[in-house]
């Protein structure tokens, strides 16, 4: 059975940090690279971030370049999102992916709620 379970969400202040976890198993995680997106009311699904399959490439969107960190553990089956400094538009549900472009197979987490508010 195929799963992405996140954790890490939750309650922060603004500046304050989060570090989102992305549990993976039923696959070959290693294979598959593995994004992070947010989805917040009123807003179109937005890529956060990604990393490639062995984690030497990296991409951010702009707003979150230079707060945030993406990173995986292959041997743990886990891919991360450091977030730093968050701000209140920070807030959204937020759900991983795994992708293999090779076999066009994809999966998605349930997603966790980070909510960034004084």
């Amino acid at each position: 059975q195929v799963q992405l379970v996140e954790s890490g969400g939750g309650l922060v202040q603004p500046g304050g940090s989060l570090r989102l976890s992305c549990a993976a198993s039923g696959f070959s995680f290693s294979t598959y690279v593995m994004r992070w997106y947010r989805q917040a009311p009123g807003k179109e699904r937005e890529l956060v971030a990604d990393i490639s399959r062995t984690g030497g490439s990296t991409n951010y969107a702009d707003s979150v370049k230079g707060r945030s960190t993406i990173s995986r553990d292959n041997a743990k089956a886990t891919v991360y999102l450091q977030m730093n400094s968050l701000k209140p538009e920070d807030t959204a549900v937020y759900v991983c992916n795994a992708y293999n472009s090779y076999n066009m197979f994809t999966y998605w987490g349930q997603g966790t709620q980070v909510t960034v508010y004084s």
